[in-house]
């Protein structure tokens, strides 16, 4: 079974997006995999986690995609929160940048997700 963990909101403090899920449970002994992925039917990029057996999939849906495209911007440290626990999603800025770039345009993601994408990361 795929384990997936959805954020609740996203805030910077000192120039660092912390996204902020409740479910410890699963980002417990999980590592970053350093790889981002799309996921065209549910319109959100997924950030690819690990433990010992398996990936967990970091769900970053578009409620915070403009705080996923300040962070980009301001090239920020991007860590997944919950509770006391927290983990650094390495190569974050650089995954992101290059899918974006690779959706942009690229009917192959479907176009509603080029569409908003396109909305959300490339329009000023």
């Amino acid at each position: 079974m795929r384990k997936i963990v959805q954020f609740k909101q996203a805030t910077f403090e000192n120039g660092t997006l912390n996204l902020h899920t409740d479910q410890t449970d699963l980002l417990q002994g999980t590592t970053a995999a350093g790889q981002i992925i799309a996921d065209s039917d549910r319109y959100a990029f997924v950030y690819l986690a690990e433990n010992e057996e398996e990936y967990v999939y970091l769900y970053l849906e578009e409620s915070i995609w403009a705080e996923l495209k300040k962070a980009l911007q301001d090239k920020a440290a991007v860590i997944a929160k919950s509770g006391d626990y927290s983990l650094e999603l390495d190569r974050f800025n650089e995954e992101l940048d290059y899918l974006v770039s690779n959706i942009e345009g690229n009917g192959n993601y479907g176009d509603e997700m080029v569409k908003k994408v396109e909305s959300a990361f490339l329009e000023k």
